[in-house]
């Protein structure tokens, strides 16, 4: 069982710094699950996030106080060689002349998720983004009408880099849109290979594949699952069935019939949509964002949840996992 909640808090405070206790201790233990000796040290951590995202420092230091000014939470905040997780996802955009969508299925263990779908105003721009590690982005939109969304790039590679959801908040916090987005992405080093995939208001998109072992390869393609330009973790690729997944998007989206209710209903289903939650490949939450219209849509099996910049009420929403499908509640 997960708890979706929405939270609209322009600035950081007592709404994120109850977010940040609540999920802490959970935080706590997997940033220290490999050995705090594991981790680096709270100087790299700063001078590694003011080095390659020195527009975040303001938004990052007012965090690490609300969280208590502490040694470690401040580590894990700047999501600078965080601990390795890998997850499954699907995501497409769809670019029409009359609009664009980026729309996504994220697969991963439910007990994992946040579930926090924040409205915020950090840095002069509004983003709306589903929350991972406290501030981080699994895929959001801001107020530019850029939208983007991370899927795991299928590789066993782990470097020195930085946790692809920081990255995302990174540039949801500051890009307008995708040629600012690719410079980015371009530049900012990874700890892991992942497959972000952005799309602006002009209905321009990419999906950079990034990793911390090779150059990012940024190409103009609409569709991304769990590999790269091909498989190189074969037990991942079959369990997670990133290739059916990705030919069937691709179909998709290819089909000039194809608009956003078909793309939604297909991520609706197999093989898009996946009931695997024993192994952590089971869908959670399908998001659609439509950066012309500044709005975004959050689907579940029987419920659709649609929020906007001027339209986002806060409340709670609970969903129910298990081998034979989806409740909410």
């Amino acid at each position: 069982m997960l708890d979706f909640r929405t939270v609209r808090e322009e600035l950081p405070g007592p709404k994120w710094r109850s977010l940040f206790d609540y999920h802490w201790p959970a935080y706590e233990q997997w940033y220290l699950s490999e050995g705090e000796r594991e981790r680096p040290a709270y100087l790299a951590c700063y001078n590694a996030l003011r080095r390659h995202m020195p527009e975040l420092m303001d938004t990052y230091r007012t965090l690490c106080e609300l969280a208590g000014g502490g040694d470690l939470s401040a580590r894990l905040l700047s999501l600078y060689r965080p601990p390795a997780y890998i997850t499954g996802c699907s995501q497409a955009v769809l670019a029409r002349p009359s609009s664009t969508v980026l729309a996504r299925n994220y697969d991963y263990p439910p007990e994992l998720c946040e579930g926090t779908i924040l409205c915020s105003r950090w840095n002069r721009r509004r983003v709306i983004a589903m929350s991972d590690c406290l501030w981080g982005v699994l895929d959001g939109m801001n107020d530019a009408g850029l939208a983007v969304s991370l899927a795991f790039g299928g590789r066993k590679a782990v470097g020195d880099g930085f946790g692809a959801p920081i990255i995302l908040r990174y540039l949801l916090e500051t890009c307008d849109d995708v040629p600012q987005a690719a410079e980015v992405l371009a530049r900012v080093p990874t700890h892991m290979a992942y497959n972000i995939t952005v799309a602006d208001r002009a209905g321009r998109y990419v999906t950079a594949m990034i990793a911390p072992d090779r150059r990012a390869s940024i190409r103009r393609v609409p569709v991304a699952t769990n590999h790269q330009k091909k498989i190189e973790w074969y037990a991942h690729a079959l369990a997670s069935e990133t290739l059916i997944r990705e030919r069937q998007l691709s179909i998709l989206v290819d089909d000039e019939s194809t608009g956003e209710a078909r793309l939604v209903s297909a991520l609706a289903s197999p093989p898009l949509f996946r009931h695997d939650y024993g192994r952590g490949l089971g869908t959670i939450y399908t998001a659609v964002y439509r950066p012309t219209e500044g709005s975004a849509g959050f689907h579940w099996p029987g419920l659709n949840l649609e929020l906007g910049f001027d339209d986002f009420p806060e409340e709670r929403i609970t969903v129910r996992y298990g081998a034979r499908g989806l409740y909410t509640g």
